[in-house]
């Protein structure tokens, strides 16, 4: 008999988004799993709406640091996760984003490109 596996996965926590600017228009990428750490993220088997990542390749999507290769995107919804197999999911390429909000701490561009992005940073935001 084969085994199945039934879980929910919803939208996530999007109180990240300042606006709905560009929501309509997330591209599919493909989280190269093997390139994230699972205890930052994603601990809870799935990778957070509002994760920071690096969209320079939307084959290999991979976390971002900054780097001057690098561009920013912003994971849309949560994704499950088996820690192994790659993943499409919809990345925001330009917006308004609450930096407090975000899931896990905000890396601020220094050499990256985050020029589709607006960051809103007041505390509680």
């Amino acid at each position: 008999m084969p085994r199945m596996k039934s879980e929910t996965i919803g939208g996530g926590d999007q109180s990240w988004l300042a606006s709905d600017h560009g929501i309509t228009n997330c591209r599919t990428s493909v989280l190269d799993v093997s390139a994230f750490t699972k205890a930052t993220h994603y601990p809870n088997g799935y990778f957070p709406s509002g994760l920071e990542v690096n969209v320079a390749s939307e084959s290999a999507v991979k976390p971002w640091t900054g780097a001057a290769t690098e561009k920013l995107g912003f994971l849309f919804t949560d994704q499950s996760t088996d820690g192994t197999a790659d993943i499409p999911a919809p990345i925001l390429r330009h917006g308004m984003v609450k930096t407090a909000r975000l899931p896990v701490a905000h890396v601020a561009p220094t050499a990256g490109d985050a020029s589709g992005f607006t960051f809103i940073t007041e505390a509680g935001a």
